[in-house]
């Protein structure tokens, strides 16, 4: 007997948690909207609210729809579990949860999208959480930054805004050295381009509103969980590894095993923070991953031309996208993301902030929206707008500078998107 092929990636993509619904059997994943379901009996309750079986209660925890999503998403990123919510900001807040408490930080990039950074340096202390801020880059400041409060390594796979590479091999050595997780934002290279468990990651991040959902319509977090960790080999994450007063004393990692930071992100996680992935939300999300491989594909290609345009353009000062040959790094992004470097990146504008600020206002195909990974193309000055709240020395460390413009390549003909930037730019330098 053969031993029996495992799906491919763009299988996956398609039929991951999918099934036929049982009672109609409707083909397409249904919308179960719907707040609660009906118990068998009361001893079925009591097993659920005990965690002794799987299955469905209320929909603040778990919901059908939902749950198709998320073994979806584990699937893609081949994790153990996960667990999705209400926007990229709520997973951020959610894979903390469980691993933090009142003293303890994260160690953190400082190229993160400028909201993360606002999270973290700002939101995050009102739980009495702190983060250390460091150039991933240089591992050996990271290896400083570390000390025995650290619960955490937090960093990009592929950097919003810059589009710079992370070299998640290293950051994994580094966090197993000090026997703490990696956590990885997959946002903008997808599980398509990148898959950070293979690299050393402990757990993934995604905001599926950008690339995943692909089309503008719906906010969606996910937390993906490589089962891989030992939560109880140090008395670190006493939440997974210790007894859990809510449930009469449970320890999550030994009675569940790879799947213990999955089972607390929705029994504790989704139970108190309430941060609920809407049904509907979920359904638009599991259409959208149907066509991410075909549309990551035309994202990379756009991105490669339009980059290597803009490039070679008088009016341009540099650009970030790691695609280039250029790019420093360019190694490193052929070793983590092979497939190429996405479609997010930045350039720097002569003329700075003004002739930034008129060159958005002054695109025609480009829209100038907060959001990435649309399939339209999306163009932002993050100093005015997403990184607006930091300081000057902090947008610097981000990537965006106030001569710095960022671009989101979509999936329109890469020739009209480069004649809509072209006659911008003669606008915008004038």
């Amino acid at each position: 007997m053969s031993e029996q092929r495992s799906p491919g990636f763009d299988t996956l993509l398609i039929h991951a948690g999918a099934r036929p619904d049982p009672a109609t059997g409707a083909r397409q994943i249904p919308i179960y909207q719907t707040t609660s379901y009906v118990f068998r009996d009361a001893d079925h309750a009591a097993a659920l609210f005990n965690l002794q079986e799987v299955g469905y209660i209320y929909s603040r925890l778990t919901n059908p729809t939902v749950a198709a999503l998320q073994e979806r998403m584990a699937a893609l990123e081949g994790g153990q579990g996960a667990v999705c919510c209400s926007s990229g900001h709520a997973a951020q807040i959610m894979a903390l949860f469980p691993l933090m408490g009142p003293g303890k930080n994260v160690v953190s990039s400082t190229r993160l999208y400028g909201g993360t950074v606002t999270q973290f340096s700002q939101t995050i202390k009102r739980f009495g959480w702190s983060a250390k801020f460091v150039d991933t880059d240089d591992l050996d400041a990271v290896k400083a930054a570390i000390d025995d409060d650290t619960r955490a390594i937090f960093c990009e796979s592929i950097a919003n805004p810059g589009g710079y590479v992370t070299d998640l091999d290293a950051m994994a050595k580094i966090a197993d050295a000090a026997g703490i997780p990696l956590i990885v934002d997959n946002t903008t290279a997808t599980p398509y381009l990148c898959r950070p468990i293979e690299h050393g990651a402990t757990l993934v991040v995604h905001s599926m509103t950008k690339y995943l959902t692909g089309n503008g319509t719906v906010t969606g977090g996910c937390i993906v969980d490589s089962g891989k960790f030992d939560w109880s080999a140090s008395d670190k994450f006493p939440s997974l590894s210790q007894p859990e007063p809510a449930y009469h004393g449970l320890k999550f990692h030994e009675t569940f095993g790879p799947l213990a930071f999955t089972f607390h992100g929705i029994a504790i996680g989704l139970r108190d923070l309430g941060m609920t992935l809407n049904p509907q939300a979920a359904h638009y999300t599991l259409m959208g991953i149907e066509t991410l491989s075909l549309r990551m594909q035309r994202h990379v290609e756009n991105a490669e031309k339009v980059a290597k345009w803009l490039e070679d353009d008088p009016r341009v000062d540099f650009v970030t996208y790691a695609g280039l040959e250029s790019s420093p790094y360019k190694a490193v992004a052929d070793r983590i993301c092979p497939k190429g470097a996405s479609s997010l990146f930045t350039f720097g504008l002569k003329g700075g902030y003004e002739a930034c600020v008129k060159l958005v206002d002054s695109v025609d195909i480009f829209s100038h929206v907060a959001n990435l990974g649309d399939t339209r193309s999306l163009i932002i000055h993050s100093a005015s707008t997403t990184h607006r709240q930091l300081t000057p020395e902090q947008q610097e460390a981000a990537g965006a500078a106030p001569n710095v413009v960022r671009l989101s390549i979509g999936i329109e003909d890469a020739d009209d998107l480069i004649a809509d930037l072209d006659q911008a730019l003669a606008k915008a330098t004038a």
